[in-house]
């Protein structure tokens, strides 16, 4: 056993709950970071991070150092661990020479109670609610308290939960059919439903599907335990989904670049009253873009990967309003602390005049025509 790989068994064995393998040592690495977490006994899962998905491998603890170190070896330089009290570090030079050290943490169980609140917004999810999927999320203490280190994660997640409610509460809903697309570990879907039930008293049939296996085995797992009777997880595609009921509410987050359109081209197919859409990874008009007048804007990496994402949800906002939806662009924190920070929220009308629909389809087109773009929501929504 040679210096990092032993290193990094001190850090297992010191009973780390996080592991964060980062910095890597070349840009054509496949994977851009790894994320080694506990989740259950001695059972350990390692969440590998491409530049557009994530994979998992699950391992036992007798495992998981020796893999850890394959997958660490001459392709990155640094490992930080998370205890409950100390930050363990290991550090890999260029001729590959690893240091340890552990440094105290500043108290980060420490918890926020009513008292610390005061003057702080009035949240949805209050302190002191007993919300189980929040506990094991590590956001709340099982009493209910917020734990200091992921009150920023706290706010996120009320955050999503406000752009909810601001059109729950419009009417006198007392009952929702409920997709969430691409539902992934499925903690915020947890808690849209407890928020639903619990928090509104609606009456909630809720479906998530992922295309994991392993994930919809725990999820069910998990809705079973909370005792959430009418939340099921099934394995399915976005595109060409069958649903089992008449859709009221589509919510899809973080659907990778036009996995996020054929999930509103389904939404609008369902006729769904409600969709919530967070886009990731836009990078299909990134590759399409191409003008005379205007080159300044993908003349240089990062302005062009900003405005093809811009470009995209403007275009998909559009085609909403096109469709019968009043639709909004909102500011959204996601949960993994990212730049894709915009949020679709789009809410069917009764009727929409026929000028403001002729009006957004003539935005569309003059974008199109301007940049040679094709996007796929215009493709199969509006040909």
């Amino acid at each position: 056993m040679n210096e990092l790989e032993q290193y990094i068994k001190m850090m297992v064995d010191a009973d780390v709950k996080k592991m964060i393998i980062s910095n890597p040592t070349r840009n054509t690495n496949e994977f851009k970071k790894l994320v080694v977490e506990i989740k259950s006994g001695a059972k350990y899962q390692i969440s590998k991070y491409t530049k557009t998905q994530v994979f998992h491998e699950n391992l036992g603890k007798k495992d998981i150092a020796s893999r850890c170190y394959e997958l660490t070896e001459g392709l990155f330089k640094q490992i930080n661990g998370m205890s409950d009290s100390e930050e363990h570090i290991i550090l890999i030079s260029k001729k590959g020479k690893a240091t340890y050290k552990v440094k105290k943490k500043a108290d980060d169980k420490v918890v926020l109670n009513k008292k610390a609140l005061e003057g702080k917004k009035n949240y949805i999810l209050e302190e002191g609610m007993k919300i189980p999927p929040l506990v094991d999320m590590g956001v709340f203490t099982s009493d209910g308290s917020v734990v200091k280190s992921k009150y920023d994660k706290y706010k996120q997640i009320n955050r999503f939960i406000e752009i909810l409610d601001d059109e729950i509460s419009q009417g006198n809903i007392t009952k929702l059919n409920v997709i969430d697309f691409g539902c992934g570990k499925s903690y915020l879907t947890f808690v849209v439903y407890y928020y639903l039930t619990k928090i509104k008293n609606i009456e909630v049939n809720m479906i998530g599907l992922d295309l994991k296996e392993s994930v919809i085995k725990n999820c069910n797992e998990a809705a079973k335990k909370y005792g959430y009777d009418n939340l099921h997880f099934e394995l399915g595609d976005i595109n060409g989904y069958k649903t089992p009921f008449d859709v009221d509410m589509v919510i899809t987050l973080h659907a990778c670049d036009t996995a996020t359109d054929f999930a509103l081209y389904n939404a609008v197919m369902w006729n769904a009253k409600m969709i919530f859409s967070v886009p990731c990874c836009q990078h299909e008009l990134n590759k399409q873009i191409k003008t005379e007048d205007l080159n300044i804007l993908s003349r240089y990496g990062i302005i062009k990967e900003r405005f093809c994402a811009l470009a995209t949800d403007a275009i998909r906002a559009n085609i909403l309003e096109c469709q019968g939806y009043k639709t909004q662009i909102l500011e959204f924190v996601d949960f993994d602390n990212t730049p894709k920070n915009l949020l679709i929220r789009a809410v069917r009308r009764p009727t929409t005049p026929k000028s403001k629909i002729e009006s957004a389809k003539k935005e569309i087109e003059s974008m199109i025509q301007e940049f040679g773009f094709a996007p796929t929501l215009y493709n199969l929504l509006m040909k």
